[in-house]
């Protein structure tokens, strides 16, 4: 996904969360929907936020470990909210 100025949307940080650029709705691992409300979001990737679904750093104190490119280990999806 990328936004008319053709910057991506979507953004894996290697070993780090998921950044989101613009309006997009996280659900989590039990269903519920966080929309975003910052220009740019980090979501989490690797399960450890004390804050979930959003970032607050904690994998830069965990063993790093493989992530799946898509970030659904921990069951987030994220929907395209711009229409």
């Amino acid at each position: 996904m990328r936004d008319r100025s053709g910057v991506p949307e979507v953004v894996l940080c290697p070993d780090g969360p998921i950044l989101l650029r613009g309006e997009h709705v996280v659900i989590d691992e039990d269903g519920t929907e966080h929309r975003t409300s910052r220009p740019i979001s980090a979501v989490c990737r690797c399960g450890h936020s004390a804050t979930k679904p959003w970032c607050d750093g904690t994998h830069k104190v965990v063993v790093p470990r493989a992530q799946p490119s898509n970030g659904s280990r921990r069951g987030l999806h994220v929907v395209d909210d711009s229409d």
